[in-house]
């Protein structure tokens, strides 16, 4: 018997059959990963980093969590999940630019413009996590001249550029960003158009890029 979901064994067979190419894989066992470009995206299901980007296996290093947040730098023993991942891609893969994409429709932010709602458990991991966006959230809920609509899209971006500053509080990534040496990079997708808008590193703006 075989303990895997049906739908997982079948993409696996179509994997195989279509996608897989023994020459690239045998060469990154062999050799191992050199992505140029880490990646730090939402979990949310509908927009993987990979896909959107056409992205083959060893071009992307990526790391994905609830709203695509960094933390601060905190060497405090505690468990960093994200900060672990940057320092590996920093430290040890040498990463060259840092991409933070955000997304529309995401749950995170949702949740953190409606923390009135109901934990989803009694840790309230969400609630917890998704405080650290607490006084940007605060900005943009007092706002009443937005919609609700325009409330969610202008955080989810605002908690892009608050990701990056974030990124700069780790000494590593710092260091290398003032040296030329790394760049960091935001960019927002939307789930419904297919539509990637990039931050404008000088004014913060998202822009469409040119086709």
């Amino acid at each position: 018997m075989v303990h895997l979901p049906d739908e997982l064994l079948s993409g696996y067979r179509n994997f195989m059959a279509n996608r897989y190419s023994a020459d690239r894989y045998r060469a990154l066992a062999r050799e191992g990963q050199s992505p140029q470009t880490m990646v730090i995206a939402c979990c949310d299901s509908r927009a993987a980093p990979e896909t959107i980007f056409d992205a083959g296996p060893g071009d992307l290093f990526v790391v994905r969590n609830v709203a695509n947040l960094v933390p601060p730098y905190k060497p405090d023993g505690e468990h960093h999940g994200t900060s672990a991942a940057l320092e590996f891609a920093v430290q040890s893969l040498k990463i060259r630019q840092i991409l933070v994409m955000g997304h529309g429709r995401c749950g995170g932010i949702r949740a953190a413009l409606n923390p009135a709602g109901a934990p989803l458990s009694p840790g309230d991991f969400i609630g917890k996590w998704m405080s650290q966006l607490r006084p940007e959230t605060e900005a943009v809920v007092e706002n009443q001249l937005m919609t609700p609509g325009e409330k969610q899209t202008a955080l989810e971006r605002i908690s892009i550029r608050h990701s990056i500053q974030n990124l700069l509080t780790f000494p590593c990534v710092r260091i290398l960003h003032e040296k030329g040496r790394i760049s960091l990079h935001g960019a927002w997708f939307d789930i419904s158009t297919g539509e990637l808008w990039v931050m404008n590193q000088t004014t913060g703006d998202f822009e469409r890029p040119d086709d």
